[in-house]
């Protein structure tokens, strides 16, 4: 097997808590203009989040048209009238802002960095995203400059799982797949298709319940260190 070179991570869910500050952020937004966010409607809500995200990922639609059919979807399931595009645009710019609100890293990201540093290896995110956005994150959650390089989606033309994502994140690290750790929570993007591309991959299962006969499987980045040797 190549030496390890480098430990390349997913952003979303992985180094940065997207799901509890889409939660905390639909919550406080929600009760602004309805009443308080119910389990279902929260489950509800991130139901929409991974429908409309995807048709952007797979090129069907704009990164502003996704949003706007977010939010116009459950205004239905709240039974509130609907909106023309301005107002679809300026709901979802109040729900970004209590999202952006309660941005955070994961506690066991910290950790995990220092391990990758005390092994000598390179770093560096790629993430689906756009690139705005993602580096806003990067920086507003403290990482900005301690990884990197740090590549999107919309940088790179591509998303996860398609292999040109994985092949330029390659070129910009100048290596080969097989010197390469992917470390993703996402089984199907960042595991299954990083193999596919020639990297190593490690799936970050924080909630335990991804497949159940995945070897290279850990439910904490504290445990990363078993992987970079």
């Amino acid at each position: 097997m190549a030496q390890l070179a480098a430990v390349v991570f997913d952003l979303d869910d992985t180094l940065f808590d997207h799901s509890g500050s889409a939660a905390r952020g639909f919550g406080s937004w929600l009760s602004s203009i309805h009443g308080p966010a119910t389990p279902e409607l929260t489950a509800a809500w991130f139901e929409l989040q991974d429908r409309h995200y995807n048709a952007w990922r797979d090129g069907l639609v704009s990164m502003a048209e996704q949003r706007r059919r977010r939010i116009g979807e459950l205004l239905e399931l709240i039974g509130r009238p609907p909106v023309d595009q301005s107002g679809l645009d300026a709901l979802w710019r109040d729900y970004f802002a209590s999202y952006r609100a309660g941005w955070q890293r994961f506690d066991d990201a910290e950790v995990a960095l220092e391990l990758v540093a005390a092994a000598g290896l390179r770093t560096a995110i790629l993430t689906n995203g756009p690139e705005d956005m993602q580096h806003d994150k990067v920086d507003v959650i403290g990482l900005a400059g301690r990884v990197g390089p740090v590549l999107t989606a919309e940088a790179v033309g591509s998303a996860k799982p398609d292999p040109g994502a994985y092949a330029a994140l390659c070129a910009e690290l100048d290596l080969d797949p097989a010197t390469i750790l992917y470390v993703g929570d996402d089984h199907h993007l960042d595991v299954v298709a990083a193999r596919a591309a020639g990297l190593r991959a490690v799936h970050l299962d924080r909630r335990g319940t991804g497949p159940a006969g995945e070897p290279d499987r850990i439910a904490s980045l504290h445990e990363l260190a078993g992987h970079l040797g």
